[in-house]
């Protein structure tokens, strides 16, 4: 597998994880359970999620703007539930279709930018993209280790999970291709 093709399945499992992670279990938290300093890094699963905003921001305008931002990496940029839950996933999702619009050579060189600091930095590019979707696991293993913890239950999100839905999914497309009367139970009467 080619690494464009390989990075633009790992930024759809970014965005996969990410809403199974909204939808399935951060929906269902009380507003108190949602700011609750859970002992996280950030310390409640609002500021860390907010974290993971700030965070993607800041790598989509590296590597996609040419821009390094200087903004804290606890700035809260949307005080409301679903309007972080909404530029979360704005933000998840973009990386994909701009992956594949990437050629080969551009994972072979580096990406140059200015740390929060001002260091200038020289990385790798393909390893520091990996780093973009690591760091939100990260942080959503956090999350996940925080919803145990006040009895919750946490979706399966590793990408094992989002590789097997793939591939089931795909089995019922090409079933569905070959026999679409079979597959829907329905019967013809001659």
């Amino acid at each position: 597998m080619d690494l464009i093709r390989y990075f633009a399945k790992l930024a759809r499992y970014h965005a996969w994880a990410s809403a199974r992670l909204l939808e399935e279990s951060l929906s269902l938290l009380t507003e108190d359970e949602w700011r609750r300093n859970g002992g996280l890094f950030f310390g409640s699963v609002h500021r860390t999620l907010n974290h993971l905003l700030v965070a993607d921001n800041i790598w989509w305008g590296r590597f996609v703007e040419g821009r390094s931002d200087r903004i804290a990496l606890d700035t809260q940029l949307h005080a409301d539930r679903a309007e972080l839950g909404a530029a979360l996933m704005s933000a998840a999702n973009r990386w994909a279709p701009w992956i594949e619009t990437l050629d080969d050579a551009q994972f072979e060189g580096e990406l140059v930018y200015t740390r929060g600091s001002g260091e200038a930095v020289r990385l790798p590019f393909a390893p520091t993209l990996g780093h973009v979707f690591n760091h939100a696991t990260h942080h959503r293993g956090q999350i996940s280790a925080a919803l145990t913890a006040m009895g919750k239950s946490a979706p399966e999100i590793d990408w094992i999970y989002q590789l097997q839905q793939e591939a089931r999914d795909r089995q019922q497309f090409h079933a569905l291709r070959r026999e679409p009367a079979a597959i829907l139970g329905v019967t013809y009467d001659q």
